[in-house]
């Protein structure tokens, strides 16, 4: 999936096409909806727009119910990964980005399979390229055979996402820029996995009959610690995502000249 689309960007790099846009062929895309998205690129309200279905009430009923609790489990995620605390529906693929935001991307660090529009948006969020959600039509139920299973997908992209979120935090907050949260996120982390750490070891002492000297109020300040740094760090991600990010490089379209599109 992942490598397919990064093909397509790239051809439509070495033709300079303005507007990018990804439809899967296999029914559960809305034609109608394309046009909502390439206007969102074309008019500049965002370099990168997808789809989300779950922003429509019709989903909880159309999305199979273990489709849609992965889905929104992914999505969950994916905001803390990714940094775009607004952006919903992360397994959407149904999106038009524009030029600049493609010629930005080092597309050969995009992983290539069924995680690809999750890890874009971590890539997306370390270029400072805004990214904006519309609602689309879920379509369900039309002879598609899917061979991706929930049970496979959400282990390895919630992997795919736990490293992408400590290389976008290292990548925008420590190499690119210096923002305290890096320091808090740090704390806050090893607090609770020393707190975490040190209650398992005393639970398994105590279990086996042994007694150890590790006073608990030790165990609960570790944790409480860690947790309070570990939200504060994240509040201060949602406060630098708020700003609106640097605009991209204007389209070479004129109020003329209407945009090349391609679709992929």
């Amino acid at each position: 999936m992942g490598a397919a689309i990064v093909t397509g960007y790239r051809q439509a790099i070495a033709e300079s096409i303005d507007i990018t846009c990804v439809m899967a062929g296999d029914g559960q895309m809305d034609p109608a909806d394309l046009e909502t998205l390439v206007g969102a690129v074309a008019r500049g309200d965002c370099d990168y727009a997808k789809a989300n279905r779950l922003s429509r009430n019709e989903a909880i009923h159309v999305i199979p119910p273990a489709r849609y609790l992965g889905i929104r489990a992914l999505s969950l995620l994916t905001k803390i990964s990714s940094g775009y605390w607004k952006i919903g529906d992360s397994q959407s693929g149904y999106t038009a980005v524009n030029l600049a935001t493609l010629q930005e991307l080092d597309l050969d660090s995009l992983y290539p399979r069924y995680g690809f529009p999750n890890d874009m948006l971590v890539h997306l969020n370390v270029a400072n390229r805004r990214v904006l959600d519309f609602p689309s039509r879920p379509i369900y139920g039309i002879g598609e055979e899917s061979g991706i299973r929930m049970s496979r997908v959400i282990p390895t992209i919630s992997w795919l996402l736990l490293s992408g979120f400590w290389w976008r935090i290292k990548e925008k907050y420590l190499v690119r820029d210096f923002h305290p949260l890096v320091i808090l996120y740090a704390l806050g982390v090893l607090s609770l996995v020393a707190g975490l750490v040190l209650g398992a070891i005393e639970t398994g002492f105590r279990l086996a009959g042994d007694q150890i000297f590790s006073p608990a109020i030790v165990l609960v300040v570790l944790v409480a610690v860690g947790l309070q740094l570990t939200l504060l760090a994240m509040w201060l991600d949602m406060r630098h995502a708020s700003k609106k990010p640097s605009a991209a490089v204007p389209s070479r379209a004129t109020a003329k000249e209407q945009p090349t599109v391609s679709r992929l």
